[in-house]
């Protein structure tokens, strides 16, 4: 099992929102009207782990180590709504979200392939670091600059543990390996793409629930269904520069997990077809090298 060793890593670097915060260091006149309104969004979208666990528990009853990790992870994501929610009470509690703004983005996700989904949070992980960070450099007031990196370092380390349980999943046979490659390409080559295309590439962001559609997103069942676009265009300038970021992330990612080498998303299309050929029969095998079927 993955996750009692996971416990234990994840336990020993868990941050205190009390003692590892420095609440005593905050300047008000570094804090905007319109900072402080993005942290609100932030924090509604960080309560999406909540359907977003119901989702996982649902789709990996099979599977009850990863299940259990996913407690952990549950803990760790809703802290992070509890931190920005706590800094707004704090210091703008006339914008602290309700708890009907908060029940709102809990719905039901429709049942996807537990290996795509996992891909898609590994991917999202990795962007959220990433989003956290540069909201960081952004944000001009110390505690909520702090807090953004203390949160960002969470989601690195939450990726890193989603990328052991993929490692896990190549091992399940010649064909359960091969499906997982299989997947973990085609995630990967719509969550690499640098050009965001119909809104932003994280799993807040994803239609999820057909009977729903279009207000299936969480994102789109928030007070402002426009915010997180604009936060990333217009506030924390989320450009080109930090999307090459993301997507060199998670190509490097992996081209280590596959044994392959993938320098552009173009690359890992590539080997996305050439998996697929081999999934569908033998007379479609890939080249020499590929590293994929035995030599």
């Amino acid at each position: 099992m993955i996750y009692p060793e996971l416990f234990k890593s994840l336990e020993a670097v868990r941050w205190n929102m009390a003692a590892d915060i420095p609440w005593d260091d905050f300047d008000a006149s570094k804090l905007s009207d319109d900072q402080a309104n993005t942290i609100k969004m932030n924090a509604i979208t960080e309560w999406s782990a909540l359907p977003a666990t119901e989702m996982f528990l649902r789709d990996n009853r099979h599977d009850s180590d990863f299940s259990a990790f996913i407690s952990v992870w549950f803990f760790e994501e809703q802290k992070h709504s509890l931190v920005l929610m706590e800094y707004l009470r704090r210091f703008r509690p006339e914008l602290v979200p309700t708890e009907e703004e908060l029940h709102r983005i809990r719905f039901e996700f429709d049942p996807a392939p537990a290996l795509e989904t996992l891909m898609l949070h590994f991917c999202g992980e990795i962007r959220l670091n990433h989003w956290y960070r540069c909201a960081a450099d952004w944000h001009t007031e110390p505690v909520i600059k702090a807090i953004y990196r203390t949160i960002s370092q969470d989601e690195a380390r939450h990726a890193g543990a989603y990328l052991r349980y993929m490692r896990r999943a190549l091992g399940g046979g010649e064909q359960g390996g091969l499906q997982a490659r299989a997947a973990f390409a085609k995630m990967g080559v719509l969550m690499a793409s640098v050009q965001r295309k119909g809104g932003a590439l994280h799993p807040t962001n994803i239609h999820v629930n057909k009977s729903m559609f279009p207000n299936d997103t969480v994102q789109s069942r928030l007070p402002e269904p426009d915010w997180l676009e604009h936060w990333l265009d217009h506030q924390i300038r989320f450009d080109d520069a930090w999307e090459q970021k993301v997507s060199g992330r998670i190509l490097h990612n992996l081209s280590l997990l596959l044994g392959e080498t993938f320098a552009s998303v173009q690359d890992l299309s590539r080997y996305r077809k050439a998996v697929t050929r081999v999934l569908r029969g033998p007379g479609d095998a890939l080249g020499t090298g590929s590293g994929l079927v035995p030599a």
